[in-house]
């Protein structure tokens, strides 16, 4: 029996990979950064491990297959405009004249 399909929405990533009790201040950028950058390779790893199941025959089913790749594509490219907005805002506070 497969796993049940569950939905996924930015809040559900974002509460996923912040760590429990993150204090603001030192490191805790780095944990969620780091955090982060864990469950979308996690992902990905269950995504490739699930078609590669899928294709040597061994029960996987394909909707199981398509649906983990599709969650590693959504949680990648969340990541990925996350970055692309923490990047966008680095670059507008080095432009700020002191």
């Amino acid at each position: 029996m497969s796993a049940p399909i569950l939905p996924i929405s930015p809040a559900s990533i974002v509460s996923a990979i912040q760590p429990a009790g993150a204090a603001a201040g030192s490191g805790a950028f780095q944990n969620v950064f780091a955090s982060a950058v864990q469950q979308v390779d996690s992902l990905g790893k269950a995504a490739s491990s699930s078609v590669e199941r899928f294709l040597a025959g061994d029960g996987e089913e394909l909707h199981t297959a398509v649906m983990a790749t599709n969650r590693a594509e959504l949680a990648f490219d969340l990541f990925m405009q996350t970055r692309n907005k923490v990047v966008s805002a680095y670059q507008e506070v080095m432009k700020m004249q002191i």
